[in-house]
C-alpha cells in the first residue's frame, strides 16, 4: 500500500486496467534506477519496478496524492504488468556542455536547465509509451561506452553530440553501430548548426543516424523521441 495520501491507489489502479484493459499510452514513467520524484505531481510517476503483480497496489510512498488524481483526471493511465517488460527503452544521451544548459549562452541554448530537460523528457516519453533515460558527460570516451552499451542492450538513441558533432570520428563509428544494429538513432541540436559559425556546419554523426532533428529547442527532444516511438 501507499502511504498517507496513497491509500486506495491501488484499487484506483484496478479500476482503470478493468475499464481499459488495452491501456498502454500516456504512462508518465522513468528508468528504473532513477532518483523518486521530490513532489507530489498530477503528471503522476508510476515505477515499473513496483508492480507486484496484476492488480497489486504500489508499495512505497511518495506519489500517491498525484497517482490518485492523475488516475481519477484521466491524464494518466497505468500499464498492465504484463506489458512492462516491452517498453521501447530509449538512452537521450547528451555532450559536452550541456551540463551548463540554462548557463551557457542562454540567447542560444535557452533559459532551461538539464534538469527541466529531464522532467520534459519523462513527460514526453510517459505520453508516447517509451521508457526514456537522460544521460549527459563532457567525456568522449564515457558516451562512445554508453553507444556500445546502447547496442548490446537493444536500446534507441536520442543524441545530442554537442561539440563532437563536428570532428569525433569515435563518436561517430560508435554511433554507426547503433543504426547497423538495426537501432534507431536521432541526431539532436537543440539550435540549428547551419545558422551558426561556419566551424559548425559539418556534422560527422549525420551520415550515420536515423535522422537529424535541430533548431527546435527542448522541442528538438521531443520530435526525436516521437521518431524513435513510431519507427521502433
Amino acid at each position: 500500500m501507499l502511504g498517507g495520501d496513497g491509500v486506495g491507489v491501488g484499487a484506483l489502479l484496478d479500476e482503470r486496467v478493468a475499464r481499459e484493459p488495452g491501456v498502454k499510452t500516456k504512462v508518465v514513467t522513468t528508468a528504473l534506477n532513477a532518483a523518486p520524484p521530490q513532489s507530489h505531481s498530477d503528471q503522476a510517476v508510476i515505477w515499473r519496478r513496483r508492480w507486484r503483480g496484476a492488480g497489486a497496489p504500489l508499495a512505497s510512498s511518495g506519489e500517491g496524492r498525484g497517482v490518485r488524481a492523475a488516475l481519477r483526471a484521466g491524464t494518466c493511465a497505468c500499464y498492465r504488468p504484463d506489458t512492462l517488460g516491452h517498453m521501447t527503452r530509449v538512452l537521450v544521451l547528451n555532450g559536452p556542455n550541456l551540463g551548463r544548459l540554462g548557463v551557457r549562452e542562454p540567447d542560444v541554448y535557452g533559459a532551461l536547465s538539464l534538469a527541466d530537460l529531464r522532467d520534459s523528457v519523462a513527460r514526453w516519453s510517459g505520453e508516447l509509451g517509451v521508457d526514456a533515460e537522460v544521460r549527459q558527460t563532457d567525456d568522449e570516451a564515457e558516451l562512445v561506452h554508453w553507444l556500445y552499451e546502447a547496442v548490446d542492450s537493444g536500446a534507441h538513441v536520442v543524441l545530442n553530440p554537442a561539440a563532437f558533432t563536428h570532428y569525433s570520428y569515435s563518436l561517430r563509428d560508435a554511433a554507426a553501430m547503433v543504426t547497423k544494429a538495426g537501432l534507431v538513432l536521432v541526431e539532436v541540436h537543440i539550435s540549428n548548426p547551419m545558422a551558426r559559425e561556419e566551424f559548425r556546419h559539418t556534422s560527422v554523426i549525420g551520415p550515420v543516424a536515423t535522422g537529424t532533428v535541430a533548431g527546435f529547442g527542448f522541442d528538438s527532444y521531443r520530435l526525436a523521441l516521437r521518431a524513435v516511438a513510431a519507427k521502433a
